[in-house]
């Protein structure tokens, strides 16, 4: 009776420390392919501006009758997210309630939506049915030239500088949020923060972690 209790104490722990080398491996594994699956970033689509430059400056009225100058040296040392829509864009629709939480969330930015065609009243509704109202909605075909926005939904943000510090095409929450990242951690884009980082033992993944909650 002894014997048979040594024994299956011995395989009992044998057990044990299989699970643990097991477990061991897995935890290798899963933070082997957390690296190898870096974050997508905006996709940097853009003829006209890069990031450093100076954002062009365009005053235009919103749908209230507000004049706002955009891009230039900020009136109020904060930085602008310029994102550019359009109410038959499915996408831009999507990203709305990203949008809302940024506002609430990030005070250290303004947001301004942007579109370039249409009736007035098509866009007049689109903010009345989405609830929009808290962002200045500017209509200015000349806004999207000047920050050669080709394809919806596009993005710039303009630093407190009036610089561009990120720009790009956005279709996912973790794009828009790649902007704010570029601009913290001071490179052009996440992409490039990745390649830098591509041949290094482990980088600083501080911005795949940031989180911030979206209304529903």
């Amino acid at each position: 009776m002894d014997d048979l209790l040594v024994i299956s104490n011995i395989i009992l722990w044998c057990t044990v420390a299989a699970l643990g080398v097991l477990v061991y491996a897995l935890t290798r594994q899963v933070g082997a392919l957390f690296e190898r699956v870096a974050p997508a970033g905006a996709l940097m689509v853009n003829q006209v501006l890069k990031v450093g430059d100076t954002a062009p400056e365009v005053s235009v009225d919103d749908l209230n009758g507000t004049r706002h100058r955009l891009g230039g040296l900020p009136e109020h040392e904060k930085s602008t997210l310029l994102f550019f829509l359009a109410p038959d864009c499915p996408i831009c629709k999507s990203l709305l309630p990203v949008l809302r939480s940024v506002s609430k969330s990030e005070n250290w930015v303004d947001i301004v939506l942007a579109s370039d065609g249409g009736e007035l009243a098509d866009h007049a509704a689109y903010v009345a049915k989405h609830d929009l109202s808290q962002f200045p909605y500017v209509l200015s075909e000349m806004l999207g030239k000047s920050y050669g926005v080709g394809k919806l939904p596009y993005a710039v943000l303009i630093d407190e500088q009036g610089l561009i510090a990120s720009l790009g095409l956005i279709n996912s929450r973790e794009h828009l949020e790649s902007l704010f990242e570029a601009k913290e951690l001071n490179v052009t884009s996440i992409q490039d923060y990745m390649q830098k980082f591509a041949h290094e033992d482990y980088y600083d993944a501080s911005f795949m972690t940031r989180h911030r909650e979206t209304d529903q």
